[in-house]
């Protein structure tokens, strides 16, 4: 019995520790989007496309928030005050085609 807590107990640790936050780009501005990246390593960005699809996607402070086959790319995702809020997100090195550096971009 005292194995069973325990196992619950390090799975629920466990979890909390790999929460990420969740936010809408399109009620922050652009300074505040990338205030909450930088401020908590990798946050998750939900919006609606112009279409009215919805997406979503991981971006992050820099690499070391990355898997170790990605790296950190700029991209743009639409803000409250900016259409093209500039940020990163993880990029697989295989899109590099054959670049012998990988960028080491920093938000």
């Amino acid at each position: 019995m005292r194995k069973i807590a325990l196992a619950v107990m390090l799975v629920l640790a466990a979890s909390s520790a790999a929460a990420i936050s969740r936010y809408n780009p399109l009620t922050m501005s652009c300074a505040n989007v990338r205030a909450a990246i930088h401020n908590q390593g990798a946050v998750i960005f939900r919006y609606q496309s112009p279409r009215g699809l919805p997406l979503y996607d991981r971006y992050v402070r820099n690499s070391n928030y990355c898997d170790a086959t990605d790296y950190a790319e700029w991209t743009h995702i639409p803000a409250k005050d900016d259409p093209r809020c500039p940020v990163l997100n993880c990029q697989s090195i295989d899109n590099l085609d054959g670049m012998l550096v990988i960028p080491h971009h920093q938000l």
